[in-house]
């Protein structure tokens, strides 16, 4: 996973509430084996019509949307089934940062081991940011989103604040172990009998 870095980048503002796993990633696109590729199946049933023509009513086929980082959405985003894809989608697609005034607990835990911001602020706040036309800039390292008209601060916890800044998934999150694993091993190795 890479590092997290600071993102400036119109917004592409999803004004919709329970956005579920279902739509962000309909289920029969997930056959995919690994983690790239899903991008163009993001919100496709909402993308496209029955004949897979494109909708030109929807946000992400507005063109002034295109290489956007930030979705800001309505409340409740990624609930539904626990599916990591959808994650997966949204990254591939090109977001990194996901703004909302609340997730669901798995897509919220699924997004920072994949390394996608997500960040819950108040309905209030999430209006104005869907409303935002100019560059906004998300500063993690100072938990700051910076508008062109205010500096709006963000709360996130510590350890999953430190897991995207230095981009350890999972896996490296445990070699950060790894002299603790070994010396526990090398103690508890039962001695053979032969």
């Amino acid at each position: 996973m890479k590092p997290f870095e600071n993102v400036k980048s119109i917004v592409t503002p999803l004004d919709m509430v329970n956005v579920d796993t279902d739509q962000i990633i309909p289920k029969q696109f997930l056959k995919l084996v690994q983690k790239s590729g899903f991008g163009k199946f993001l919100f496709f049933n909402w993308r496209y019509d029955e004949n897979k023509n494109i909708k030109s009513d929807f946000i992400l086929n507005d063109s002034k949307y295109d290489g956007s980082k930030i979705l800001v959405a309505g409340d409740n985003f990624g609930c539904g089934s626990s599916r990591e894809h959808a994650v997966w989608a949204l990254d591939d697609y090109g977001f990194s940062v996901i703004i909302s005034s609340s997730f669901a607990d798995i897509f919220f835990s699924n997004c920072f081991k994949n390394g996608i911001l997500p960040i819950s602020l108040d309905p209030k706040i999430v209006e104005k940011l869907l409303q935002e036309t100019n560059y906004v800039e998300v500063d993690l390292e100072n938990q700051i989103i910076r508008t062109s008209s205010e500096n709006i601060s963000f709360e996130i916890n510590s350890h999953k604040k430190k897991i995207l800044l230095e981009g350890l998934d999972d896996i490296a999150q445990t070699f950060e172990f790894e002299d603790n694993i070994r010396a526990f091993e090398e103690k508890s190795t039962v001695p053979s009998v032969l």
